[in-house]
């Protein structure tokens, strides 16, 4: 997969996997890596499906729809590249943050829907539900942090509080930042993300 890793200057720091969002590429979210973890390795990136030019991390169907099949297949190979990350560039894989918005955030949940506690915290701006139907594995003891809008135009409220219940279900520990910006990422959820992540990343060392 087309990627960028920046190798972080302090240790105690987890590494950043960064998804984007539709039409965005794997340097897109490294300002919003900087803020939300100053010192920490980042590992960008670039979603392998385009649609109409634009990268995304799995095919849809429809605005809202997606093509599930697609999905199960590219979190497999989204998994599978981050175990080969992490030999090539010699991160711990037990020690991952992920850090997603729209489509990359809901490629994000899907990997904590098929394996778990992949990540040990999670920053999901604006995501959906992945999947439904889906068993999912525990997540004891992993901390997500879900962005949303209360006037969003592509993701109802219902679906995030779907989402919640269905993280905090398996085990998740779940916090919800609300934000009247839409769709778009804002700067007070970015400074909410920060605050949450210092705490949770604090705590786990």
């Amino acid at each position: 997969m087309i990627h960028v890793f920046k190798q972080g200057t302090d240790v105690s720091q987890p590494t950043l996997v960064l998804f984007h969002g539709t039409g965005g590429n794997e340097h897109d979210l490294l300002p919003l890596a900087e803020l939300l973890a100053p010192g920490a390795a980042v590992l960008g990136i670039r979603g392998n499906v385009l649609e109409n030019g634009m990268p995304r991390f799995f095919r849809r169907l429809a605005e809202g729809v997606f093509d599930e099949a697609d999905l199960i297949f590219r979190t497999r190979e989204v998994k599978e590249f981050l175990d080969e990350a992490a030999a090539k560039y010699g991160f711990d894989p037990g020690h991952l943050v992920a850090v997603g918005y729209s489509n990359g955030a809901n490629i994000a949940g899907s990997l904590l829907f098929h394996y778990g506690d992949i990540f040990r915290a999670a920053v999901l701006l604006h995501p959906m539900v992945p999947l439904r139907g889906l068993e999912l594995p525990s997540l004891q003891g992993v901390p997500v942090f879900i962005g949303a809008g209360t006037n969003d135009p592509i993701i109802r409220s219902e679906e995030t509080r779907e989402l919640e219940a269905l993280l905090s279900g398996a085990g998740a520990e779940v916090t919800s930042h609300w934000g009247n910006q839409g769709h778009r990422l804002s700067a007070a959820e970015a400074e909410a993300a920060r605050d949450w992540l210092a705490e949770h990343t604090a705590s786990a060392n």
